[in-house]
């Protein structure tokens, strides 16, 4: 099989962005270690405080947002960090060359049941005329990352992952420490009956996605003319790493209960590294009214609605918007 380093050299990632990548996987390793040792380890259940978000913190989340941020700021690649876990972005290196965005530890609410949960991180230029603290770096579409993915702790470690090549799975070999290719340039079926949303916010949800799902529930009898199964997870590395493997719609759309957050997922952290993965696979990616990759950020924790997946269906999900 080959090897991580092979691939990506074979992708003509320059050398620099290579050993960047390295070095975040060598941090996701020791998550996965510590994740794997559940309560052996003495890290789970809540902190006593709440992230920028004002969720409750896992001691996991804390943990392993530590991990990343002390292996990326000594590695000397890494200009500055921007963490769902810190309010601020973290300086690092005032001539790293790259800018570095992650959800340390998606879904860690699912530790204390034993379930899926994940790093999702993303990678751009860093701006070499901005300062190191300088939030507005940050500020960039998503069609300027060169890499992004996820790493899923789940029965095997596995690394999804693009430098806008094509979307490659890698598993972890934990006899010799390092992630293998296991599935290339992997593409997600066009057509699908599967879906994924959280059904409890039905009500909060525009006109639109109400209607889409309804014809969903419908199944043979409804406008779609099949039956389709819901998937829930709970963990957005979860669902997204299924309809990479077989196909699928995820969808965390507009809710209408406070303006000021038209989504829960965040564009930065979670939204613009999996549209990325889910282009370079062939699906598509929207906000319900465009392209994720091209959303501007006007700041660092900024969310927006999702829906992604599987390409004629994303495309039927949004018709109903028209």
């Amino acid at each position: 099989m080959k090897r991580l380093n092979s691939q990506l050299q074979q992708d003509g990632a320059p050398l620099e962005l290579i050993l960047l990548i390295r070095t975040l996987l060598a941090g996701c390793k020791e998550i996965s270690f510590r994740v794997s040792q559940g309560a052996l380890a003495g890290v789970l259940g809540s902190t006593l405080s709440e992230n920028v978000q004002g969720e409750t913190q896992k001691k996991l989340d804390v943990i392993s947002n530590q991990i990343l941020k002390d292996i990326l700021k000594e590695s000397g690649y890494v200009k500055a960090i921007s963490s769902e876990e810190e309010d601020d972005v973290v300086p690092c290196h005032p001539d790293g060359k790259y800018l570095v965005s992650f959800d340390p530890l998606d879904g860690s609410s699912n530790t204390e049941i034993n379930s899926l949960i994940g790093t999702i991180f993303s990678i751009a230029h860093a701006p070499q005329w901005m300062e190191p603290n300088d939030p507005s770096a940050f500020l960039q579409p998503g069609t300027q990352m060169v890499a992004a993915g996820y790493v899923l702790y789940g029965p095997s470690t596995m690394l999804a992952m693009t430098t806008g090549r094509g979307t490659h799975l890698y598993t972890l070999d934990k006899t010799h420490g390092g992630f293998l290719l296991t599935s290339a340039n992997i593409k997600v079926p066009a057509e699908t009956s599967e879906f994924a949303i959280n059904a409890s916010n039905q009500r909060h949800w525009e006109a639109p996605m109400q209607n889409y799902i309804t014809d969903l529930l419908a199944g043979e009898e409804g406008p779609r003319g099949k039956d389709y199964n819901m998937r829930w997870v709970a963990a957005m590395v979860g669902d997204i790493h299924r309809v990479l493997c077989r196909g699928g719609i995820f969808m965390y759309p507009f809710d209408k209960r406070n303006p000021a957050k038209p989504g829960k997922l965040r564009l930065l952290y979670e939204a613009n590294p999996m549209a990325f993965l889910m282009e370079q696979a062939g699906g598509l990616a929207s906000t319900g009214e465009c392209r994720i990759m091209e959303v501007m950020p006007t700041e660092i924790h900024q969310r927006v609605p999702v829906i992604l997946g599987s390409k004629e269906e994303v495309e039927t999900c949004l018709s109903y918007y028209d």
